[in-house]
């Protein structure tokens, strides 16, 4: 598990590293969005994000 990446392209997410596009968290907690079977990725959601200005 220790060479596993996450990579991520959200650019406001104070974990992510803009110009690697990797996640600087050693792990993130994905949970499932509320009411939505799209069958789709926007079925889950990193709850792991934090706003880069807070």
């Amino acid at each position: 598990m220790d060479k596993q990446k996450i990579n991520c392209t959200v650019e406001t997410c104070k974990f992510n590293d803009t110009n690697t596009q990797i996640c600087l968290l050693k792990q993130i907690t994905v949970t499932p969005t509320q009411n939505c079977k799209t069958k789709k990725p926007d079925e889950s959601m990193c709850s792991s994000y934090e706003n880069h200005s807070l």
